[in-house]
């Protein structure tokens, strides 16, 4: 099912007229391209709708030409609707309320006289084109994580590791909206290893989700110079239990089964490499699209687990980490942050009948 069928679902189910979306990640899934300017609001500059019929752009004058021309490659610009308003005149909200009327209609911002329209549902599973942006995307961001991670040196600091690292995606076109980088004390301490201005030491994790377009990828590759004894077993153990939660991602996709089972087989998976308990001090990821993660797995969580759709899950063994994000099919899982140009090691799920290439630990002379 396309973008359209499916927003033509979801008119008639909620007996709506038009389906508004203002908020980025919304926008750039409809679209194909970014209504951001500035960062800081939830709404971007320029809303898009579908009435069953017509695509419709709303945005002032100072935005609607580049829009149009630059930020829609995803559609034809015969299909559109162009709605304009002038900057002093009106705002997005008010101008989108004044094309509306007294229609019934739906939005993803809290907007008086419109129902609110939960996006996530709508965004998975991934289209076809989309995994094919999804797979570049991927690729790039891994490409750019890995060629900082070789240069780094062990009095490398956690925020000039963090500045390349954003200036590496940028150079692909890569927004950057979380940039992770823990040396050996911080990266043991912290689960969420925000950059400082302490130095690496012996080893490093570095970790991005990266988004372009809207869609969002997440990768984690760890570079050691002189590293502690434990920290290969527990990279292996943290990559076990992410192979048993892809394993357990594509048994729950192709049966009824929902992201709270998923988040069972991931704390049996703990047990299983002897860290029992571990998943208690950090969140294990879920499903990734047009957000980060458009879920986070939970004990009990309901969710149901989509194919094809991109999974990025992220376990954690103190001081250790493996993450990636992969496309899960009923029949496939193919991991997308892989470059071909990282050591790896082969790892298995612990009670499922899979075996992954995961990043190893990448050491480094001091």
């Amino acid at each position: 099912m396309d973008k359209r069928e499916r927003l033509e679902a979801y008119l008639e189910s909620h007996d709506l007229d038009s389906v508004w979306f203002a908020r980025p990640n919304s926008f750039a899934w409809l679209t194909g391209g970014t209504n951001v300017v500035d960062r800081e609001g939830d709404s971007g500059v320029a809303a898009v709708g579908y009435d069953g019929t017509d695509v419709t752009i709303v945005a002032n004058n100072i935005e609607v030409d580049r829009i149009v021309s630059e930020e829609v490659p995803d559609l034809e610009t015969g299909e559109l609707v162009i709605e304009e308003f002038p900057w002093h005149a009106s705002s997005l909200d008010e101008a989108i309320a004044e094309h509306v009327g007294d229609e019934r209609a739906a939005i993803d911002v809290d907007l008086p006289g419109f129902e609110r329209v939960d996006p996530t549902p709508l965004r998975q599973p991934l289209t076809e084109r989309d995994q094919e942006r999804y797979r570049d995307l991927s690729r790039q961001t891994a490409a750019a994580v890995e060629a900082v991670c070789r240069e780094l040196q062990s009095e490398d600091t956690e925020h000039e590791v963090a500045s390349a690292l954003r200036v590496a995606l940028s150079a692909r076109d890569i927004e950057a909206p979380v940039v992770l980088v823990g040396g050996a004390t911080r990266a043991q301490q912290y689960r969420h290893y925000t950059p400082t201005d302490a130095e690496l030491g012996e080893y490093a994790l570095v970790s991005v989700t990266a988004e372009r377009a809207g869609l969002h990828a997440s990768c984690t590759r760890t570079v050691a110079f002189d590293p502690p004894a434990w920290l290969e077993e527990r990279h292996e153990a943290a990559a076990r239990v992410e192979a048993t939660a892809l394993a357990a991602t594509q048994d729950a996709a192709t049966s009824s089964d929902t992201a709270g089972d998923v988040f069972t087989a991931i704390q049996q998976a703990y047990d299983a490499v002897g860290y029992e308990g571990e998943w208690e001090h950090h969140h294990q990821g879920g499903a990734a699209g047009f957000a980060g993660r458009e879920w986070i797995a939970t004990p009990d969580h309901d969710a149901p687990v989509e194919a094809p759709m991109a999974y990025a899950w992220n376990p954690t063994v103190q001081g250790a980490k493996s993450e990636g994000t992969a496309l899960v099919t009923d029949d496939d899982i193919e991991v997308l942050t892989a470059t071909g140009r990282w050591p790896t090691t082969s790892v298995s799920a612990v009670d499922r009948n899979l075996e992954l290439e995961r990043p190893a630990v990448l050491e480094l002379e001091e």
